[in-house]
């Protein structure tokens, strides 16, 4: 997956796209020409994986698998018909445009892979995701310091009551060591 695609390079995957695969809906070809030719309109089109949370997103399908032939999202209404599209991105040409298309072998596909960006909702739940596994770790090495520190201190009171003193040396040199750590 790339971080920013250019303009040529979607389009040539667009075009080399549209040669090599039919599309359920034709109307759909005819959309993705469009956007080939308005280089403002393809700078906004991202090819993505996913279309989870997006504002605007277009899922496009071949006819060689079984899903929707075609499905148009604008914060959260749903459309199949492809005019209804064509109409939103004419009409609201500064607005990102997000794309997935659906044709078989999609996975092992580098032409595609080469023109895939990421979903900015996914990578947004991504930084959330390593931000709580940072502060669970956090909070887990917080919680056994504790518990070690209090066993120590459990077993130098254990000590003391025993009269072990050499046990006793050990354990507190242990104690006075987590102590300087903790300045």
């Amino acid at each position: 997956m790339s971080e920013c695609v250019t303009v040529s390079e979607k389009k040539e995957f667009i075009q080399w796209f549209l040669g090599r695969y039919e599309l359920q809906k034709r109307e759909a070809a005819w959309l993705l020409n469009y956007l080939c030719s308005d280089d403002q309109l393809l700078e906004r089109t991202h090819f993505v994986d996913s279309l989870r949370r997006l504002p605007k997103s277009i899922s496009i399908s071949t006819r060689c698998v079984q899903m929707t032939p075609f499905q148009f999202t604008k914060n959260g209404r749903v459309s199949t018909d492809v005019e209804t599209a064509f109409y939103d991105i004419r009409s609201c040409p500064r607005e990102d445009l997000f794309i997935s298309l659906y044709f078989k072998e999609r996975s092992a596909c580098p032409e595609y892979a080469a023109v895939l960006e990421v979903n900015p909702m996914e990578r947004q739940d991504l930084v959330q995701d390593s931000l709580c596994s940072l502060l669970a770790e956090m909070i887990l090495d917080q919680a056994v310091r504790e518990f070690r520190e209090k066993e120590l201190y459990r077993r130098i009171d254990d000590a003391l009551a025993r009269g072990d003193e050499k046990q006793f040396l050990q354990l507190t040199e242990q104690w006075l060591a987590i102590m300087e750590k903790n300045k």
